[in-house]
């Protein structure tokens, strides 16, 4: 079941707050309002979903600190950034650390719509591509370590009896454990196989 995508606007102007809040209404966008990094954080857990609507400059938390500390916990809420001129190059060093855009004020409203928008539709990919990831997870975690073994060489293009020769094992249950580790991870040919073990690599990598 998706859960509910909601904007998170962190400022502390309530004024602006508040505008953005009966912005988001008339467009049934669902929103919460933070008057604080601090008072976000506090509440922040990594099943949120949506994105956050960030002011660069706040007192005590910043939100370049918030974007840090969120990256820190390994968060997908993609953050779009409100900035006032003087906060450019702040906002510049925000984007080289992985946020999705920043407005600088004034801004136009339907300008700020889009972008959340955007946002909101580049972390259902997220969530999607960590879901697959998951699955290929857990798949591969079901393998036996001894069909593991038998995975990674018949994935490298080695052929059955040269396996069988260097784990001491008969040609036939090679093949056996070869039939099995590929009904668990669903695949019917070498090629998805292969392809399998590169996501994984890949995925290895990431972490």
């Amino acid at each position: 079941m998706n859960k509910q995508q909601i904007v998170y606007i962190i400022d502390d102007d309530e004024g602006i707050r508040e505008g953005l809040g009966l912005l988001l209404d008339t467009v049934n966008l669902p929103h919460a309002l933070y008057g604080s990094a601090i008072d976000f954080l506090q509440a922040y857990d990594g099943d949120m979903c949506g994105c956050l609507v960030l002011d660069i400059r706040m007192p005590r938390m910043t939100g370049l600190d918030l974007q840090k500390q969120l990256a820190q916990r390994k968060s997908s809420l993609p953050i779009i950034f409100i900035t006032g001129h003087g906060d450019i190059p702040m906002a510049v060093e925000a984007m080289r650390r992985g946020a999705l855009d920043f407005i600088r004020k004034p801004f136009r409203e339907q300008d700020l719509l889009d972008r959340i928008n955007e946002a909101l539709a580049v972390e259902t990919d997220i969530r999607k591509n960590r879901r697959q990831r998951q699955q290929l997870q857990d798949k591969i975690d079901a393998l036996s370590e001894r069909e593991r073994e038998v995975f990674e060489r018949v994935a490298d293009g080695e052929m059955n009896k040269m396996i069988a020769t260097d784990l001491g094992i008969s040609e036939r249950t090679v093949e056996v454990h070869r039939s099995q580790l590929m009904k668990k991870l669903e695949v019917r040919t070498l090629a998805q196989l292969v392809r399998i073990k590169i996501e994984a690599e890949l995925l290895a990598a990431a972490d």
